[in-house]
């Protein structure tokens, strides 16, 4: 083994030549960690690593590792083969190998000894071990070695990220398509392609079953980037208590059931589109979270202190009135200016007029398909009765309605009587015979809101309302 003084000052001290290149040419990345019961030699090493790496941490005991593998979270870690119990065996080396790479089977683990032979080094690496490192060891060699093994570190964070964004691109849906003729549609198109290829955040606003996510489908798809993830989360369907873990991701052993480690929605999403679908129900605290990830872009995942740059677009929709919402401080406006720089309306389908039966059509072609039925078209009474009625779940359940008929009808023709509609048409009383206060509010709502195609601001100007006022009001 080394002499203590001699150790110290031989490693802290440069020379000319080869080794002066490669300290001045090598970039500091990555966080060392250094298991060793002898402290000249970690001493040593920590002289000789520390204005090469981000950061080294030394530990003489082998049972504080896992410690500092979930609060360090270490690139690379150097490991002695041999401790107290014996000297050339390796086994307590073997035995910590093996619990590092229970608690990370990603992790880079190089060893070191000072009794190295050949049967020694094959069983390492069979078991697990990145390389190995002979003591006494040469300047050049071990700084390489590390280098090596801190980019080997960051390749296999990259393929683990790499392959959670080849199964989010292969369970991705076809080309959207938007059915409609309608002006509103087609202006709300326009807008789809005026914004598409810019990075900014998008809110999209609109009643339950309108196709808040189809929105969200057709900006991915228009924007330069159609090519990477697109990832939803669905926050009406996500317990508070596992957003934090789905949203970030989590390490192995961050809480009860983290098993293995997984990475969260926004590091899958990198480089892509990260949809959240009803941001409306996210909590106050979580969406402190959330705006602090977005402002810092970066992220760390639970349990772990490695911070993760992101690169993501971020569109969210809700069928909640926002606005209100956060006039009320049921949500954060600093979070709102932040996700809402272009809005979207969606027009609800009773404001759509012909739409409702291209989409009728549209649905009845593809459960024909699918239920291998012979219908070829609907009848002029059923295309009446469906425009007549109010659709209050949209287009969803006029999806709904449409299968229905299609698997129960016997007939080529789809009739009126095929179509069972759970809700009551739209009102056709005489509007001069109408005192009751709510109901004349109701009917200039919906005349105004017709007028207008489903813009807000313009509708709650012919009322002479604000447009939040006019939100309240469509929420009752």
């Amino acid at each position: 083994m080394f002499g203590n003084a001699h150790l110290a000052c031989d490693f802290a001290r440069t020379t000319h030549g080869n080794y002066m290149y490669l300290c001045r040419n090598m970039e500091k990345q990555g966080k060392i960690l250094i298991v060793d019961d002898n402290e000249d030699v970690l001493f040593a090493l920590n002289l000789l690593l520390s204005p090469h790496v981000e950061k080294v941490k030394v530990i003489t005991q082998p049972s504080r590792i896992e410690h500092f593998m979930k609060t360090f979270n270490p690139d690379v870690i150097l490991l002695d083969m041999n401790f107290q119990q014996d000297a050339i065996s390796g086994k307590e080396g073997f035995d910590c190998l093996d619990e590092i790479l229970k608690i990370d089977n990603q992790a880079v683990v190089i060893f070191m000894t000072a009794y190295v032979d050949t049967d020694k080094v094959v069983k390492a690496i069979k078991a697990g071990a990145t390389d190995f490192i002979s003591k006494p060891w040469e300047k050049e060699k071990i700084l390489a070695t590390i280098s090596t093994a801190v980019k080997l570190r960051k390749s296999r964070f990259e393929i683990d990220q790499l392959k959670s964004q080849v199964t989010a691109l292969n369970a991705s849906e076809d080309i959207p398509l938007m059915i409609g003729e309608s002006k509103v549609i087609k202006e709300m198109v326009s807008m789809i392609h005026q914004v598409a290829d810019s990075d900014a955040n998008i809110m999209v606003l609109g009643e339950n079953g309108t196709g808040k996510d189809l929105v969200a489908r057709l900006l991915r798809f228009y924007s330069p980037r159609r090519d990477k993830p697109f990832i939803t989360i669905d926050l009406g369907s996500i317990p508070e208590s596992l957003f934090e873990g789905e949203l970030f991701g989590f390490e192995k052993g961050a809480f009860t059931d983290a098993h293995q480690s997984k990475a969260g929605r926004m590091e899958v999403a990198m480089g892509g589109t990260l949809f959240l679908d009803e941001i409306g129900n996210l909590s106050l605290p979580m969406q402190s979270k959330l705006l602090t990830a977005i402002e810092k872009k970066q992220i760390s995942r639970l349990g772990s202190t490695k911070i993760t740059p992101i690169d993501i677009r971020l569109i969210c929709a809700t069928n909640s009135p926002i606005h209100t919402m956060a006039e009320e401080g049921q949500f954060r406006q600093d979070l709102l200016y932040r996700i809402n720089t272009i809005e979207i309306h969606i027009p609800p389908l009773r404001e759509r007029g012909e739409d409702i039966i291209l989409l009728a059509e549209h649905f009845m072609k593809i459960f024909a398909r699918k239920y291998k039925k012979d219908t070829k078209g609907i009848s002029r009474e059923a295309k009446h009765k469906l425009m007549q009625y109010s659709w209050p779940g949209n287009v969803r359940e006029l999806q709904h309605v449409i299968e229905r008929a299609v698997i129960l009808s016997h007939d080529p023709l789809l009739k009126s009587d095929d179509f069972t509609l759970t809700s009551r048409p739209e009102r056709q009383q005489d509007e001069s015979n109408i005192f009751n206060l709510h109901d004349l509010e109701h009917d200039a709502i919906e005349r105004a809101m017709k007028r207008c195609c489903g813009n807000m601001t313009q509708a709650a100007e012919l009322l002479g309302i604000s447009r939040y006022a006019l939100y309240r009001k469509l929420e009752k």
